[in-house]
């Protein structure tokens, strides 16, 4: 009988944000938002928020094994933010798309978007052009 092991997920997360840290990239969270996600619903486009969870851009950062915290800015405004592993969907760096995508492990439906954008320039969410070319990221199972 095989072992459950433990998700390998988190430890690839932090190690990105690390190897993103280490280069003075910017490393950049994609999420699936749900009911168990709590980030500020007014960024979220299509199910899905992109945030910038460099040490510039947040406070409090914890990148536990089953949930990710911090407190970020926007619109001027410090906003607690909750995102639970499985909906990361991949953390990559703004600057050259390295990275890892991951699949999906919630089917839960995704709340509808909105075109809201922050005003100040500590946001954590992105400009909404990303950057030149498509990310370079692997697909973790």
């Amino acid at each position: 009988m095989p072992l459950d092991l433990p998700s390998t997920k988190p430890y690839l997360i932090r190690a990105i944000h690390q190897w993103c840290t280490d280069n003075n990239f910017t490393p950049y969270l994609a999420v699936l938002v749900d009911a168990r996600t709590r980030v500020p619903m007014e960024h979220v486009r299509d199910g899905q928020i992109v945030l910038n969870v460099g040490y510039e851009a947040t406070s409090r950062l914890e990148l536990a094994n089953d949930l990710i915290s911090f407190q970020a800015r926007f619109g001027g405004v410090a906003r607690d933010l909750l995102i639970p592993i499985g909906n990361v969907s991949a953390i990559y760096a703004r600057e050259n798309g390295s990275g890892m995508a991951f699949e999906p492990e919630s089917a839960s439906a995704a709340v509808a978007s909105t075109d809201a954008t922050g005003d100040d320039g500590d946001d954590p969410v992105p400009p909404s052009t990303p950057p030149a070319g498509r990310p370079k990221l692997q697909r973790i199972k």
